[in-house]
């Protein structure tokens, strides 16, 4: 694809001078220069919105104001603190970097695009941004916010999730990339995307590229830009049950390789479909005998949405009378007051709150 130097000039030109002058999106990570907040704010922001990023942010950077004091961090403390925010193997990642830049590079972030992409957790867009924002390095970043805004103006109809429509973005966008200040321009590209050229109901009348762009004239904002690929998505059933002796519940850390990765959960029982009470007890998985016979009580069911998954789970209580030997490895029985002190997924935490467990 051929674009002129006209066309291309004026896009950068244009993005420069909004920034400058009408850009009026407002986040405490916008202005920052130290490497690891700007890491920070990019791990927070991954698969995330801004505004709902922003109060992790600033969580995180209060518990944890420098690399080594994350580095520092109890597990269970920093996931407490994410809960909640999903793709909680961010968070995993962000713990194991943390501490190797605390041990191995004596705090010290790394300052070339070759050595911030080695860090675990860290992609090609996560590298640009931080040697772009903190260091001031010729990198463009290329995110969802940017395939909009690029595809639209130049008429891209290649699928942006393809492998030549990433190469065709990431060209361009570097191409386009204003050297002498890469941080305002990636700011400004992704800004706009985020505020004006919007995935729905753009608004093109505010756009300082509207006289330029193609979607525009060519009323393309509604196709542009092209996704290939389209997401299946998996139906899953969760059965939880939450077993109490008096004052206490059990509960367990989730195993790696799924979804919710170092969460707490109560007793799970997955199935294939959904399971009412009659036959949750005869589930090969349910061995729990309560010695008055007693049925679990049906509490109610949420469901959550994952990017691939969509998870229906049904809550089941049991008073079992004492802290009996549940056939799981890792689970510990909790006093109901220190429940609060674990991070659980999202939709265990509505139950909890629904329940006044917290």
């Amino acid at each position: 694809m051929e674009w002129s130097k006209g066309q291309k000039s004026f896009f950068t030109k244009a993005l420069i001078h909004w920034h400058e002058t009408s850009n009026e999106r407002s986040l405490p990570w916008k202005e920052e220069k130290d490497p690891y907040k700007i890491w920070l704010s990019e791990i927070i922001l991954q698969q995330t919105r801004a505004q709902q990023g922003l109060p992790y942010y600033l969580r995180f950077t209060e518990a944890y104001p420098t690399v080594k004091d994350m580095a520092a961090a109890k597990d269970e403390a920093a996931f407490r603190l994410w809960q909640g925010l999903g793709y909680y193997n961010r968070c995993k990642n962000m713990l194991a970097t943390a501490r190797y830049i605390a041990s191995e590079l004596n705090g010290k972030f790394p300052d070339r695009y070759e050595e911030i992409i080695k860090l675990k957790g860290i992609g090609p867009y996560t590298a640009a941004a931080i040697a772009s924002f903190a260091y001031g390095l010729p990198h463009a970043v290329v995110d969802g916010n940017v395939y909009r805004v690029l595809s639209r103006y130049f008429g891209i109809d290649t699928p942006f999730d393809s492998t030549e429509g990433k190469k065709v973005f990431q060209q361009l966008a570097q191409e386009l990339l204003h050297k002498d200040d890469s941080a305002g321009y990636n700011q400004a590209i992704m800004d706009l995307g985020a505020t004006v050229c919007t995935p729905q109901q753009p608004l093109c009348a505010e756009c300082p590229l509207q006289k330029n762009c193609i979607a525009y004239k060519q009323q393309l904002t509604g196709i542009l830009p092209v996704r290939s690929k389209k997401t299946s998505v998996r139906k899953r059933y969760f059965h939880y049950l939450l077993l109490r002796a008096n004052d206490k519940i059990w509960i367990r850390k989730r195993p790696a390789k799924d979804i919710w990765e170092n969460l707490h959960e109560p007793y799970l029982i997955e199935a294939d479909e959904v399971l009412k009470t009659d036959k949750l007890i005869k589930n090969k998985a349910y061995t729990f005998n309560n010695k008055k016979g007693q049925e679990p009580e049906y509490e109610g069911f949420l469901t959550q949405r994952l990017t691939h998954q969509l998870i229906e789970t049904h809550f089941f209580s049991l008073q079992v009378g004492e802290t009996i030997k549940v056939p799981v490895d890792g689970g510990n029985w909790v006093a109901i007051n220190e429940l609060k002190n674990y991070a659980f997924p999202k939709t265990v935490v509505s139950f909890l709150e629904k329940k006044l467990y917290f």
